[in-house]
Order: structure tokens, then C-alpha cells, then sequence
């Protein structure tokens, strides 16, 4: 049993943003419904009927996650994000046209936020590996590029690192 599942909380929109997700990560599957019931609607301020999906446990790659309807009480921020890892330049392309689709927002350095306000890093693998650089200049080379992005471009990465 995975010991710490990130928990997230929707309005009331935790059934489609498992789709959703599920939808875009290959190896994932929809887990676990827990209902409202007469204790839990009453004393929810959510507004959530009898009956009604409470927590949807998913799975992304592995990792469990579980979805909440908790009403608008509270909203996602950047203070927490999930970070995508990619190998390639199609991978990256993939993940951030789909994280953005349908209402997302395109940030800076990587960083995106989906419909729900869930915010994502998709980073190329290449891009931390070259960061790392024992070699101080290539590091700032890449950084100085990188901060100009929005989708991290894998090539521009690498002519910044100096690889041909």
C-alpha cells in the first residue's frame, strides 16, 4: 500500500476530472466510490445529495490518488503542483496539449494548470540531467533558455547546453 496519497479537492467535479485524467495517462485505472450518505451530506457544507459521489480513489502511473467532492470551500493554487517527467520532445508535446485542453492555462518554465486549476510541471528528463551540470556555464545556459519558455522545447535546450 502506497503510505501517502495525494488528495484532491473538487466543488463538485471529481468524477470528471478522473476521466479526465485517466483519459490522458495510459497506465491508469479508476479505483473506489464512496457515496454520500445521510451523515456526511448533513454535515457537509458542499451541498452534495444523498447518494452522490464523495471520493473517487484513481491511479496515474502507478501513484494513487483520490478525488473529493468537498463543495467550493477550497481552490487549487501553484503551491502545489505534479511534475510530469518526459523523455522526448513528442511526450512533452503530448502531455501539455492535453493538461491545457478544454480551459487550461499555459504558464512558464514548464508549468501549466488544467481546466479543474490542478497545476502540472511537464518536464523533459534531459532538462533536469542538464541542470545538474557539474559544468556551471552549460547549467546557466539552459536555465537563461528555459526561462524564456513556456513549453520546455527540448532542442532549444540542448543548442543553449551546446549539444549539437
Amino acid at each position: 500500500m502506497q503510505k501517502i496519497t495525494p488528495f484532491l479537492w473538487f466543488d463538485h467535479q471529481a468524477e470528471e476530472a478522473v476521466k479526465f485524467y485517466t483519459a490522458i495517462f495510459k497506465n491508469s485505472k479508476v479505483g473506489r466510490l464512496l457515496h454520500y450518505g445521510e451523515e456526511a451530506a448533513q454535515i457537509s457544507k458542499s451541498g452534495r445529495p444523498v447518494g452522490s459521489v464523495l471520493t473517487i480513489e484513481f491511479e496515474l502511473e502507478g501513484e494513487k490518488f483520490t478525488a473529493l467532492n468537498g463543495g467550493p470551500a477550497f481552490k487549487f493554487n501553484e503551491s502545489i503542483s505534479f511534475v510530469v517527467r518526459c523523455d522526448t520532445q513528442k511526450e512533452v508535446d503530448y502531455f501539455w496539449e492535453k493538461l491545457t485542453a478544454d480551459g487550461g492555462e499555459e504558464s512558464q518554465c514548464g508549468w501549466l494548470k488544467d481546466k479543474f486549476g490542478v497545476s502540472w510541471q511537464v518536464v523533459p528528463t534531459v532538462l533536469i540531467d542538464m541542470l545538474h551540470d557539474k559544468d556551471s556555464e552549460k547549467s546557466e545556459r539552459v536555465m537563461k533558455a528555459m526561462l524564456q519558455m513556456q513549453k520546455i522545447n527540448i532542442e532549444k535546450l540542448k543548442a543553449a547546453y551546446g549539444e549539437k
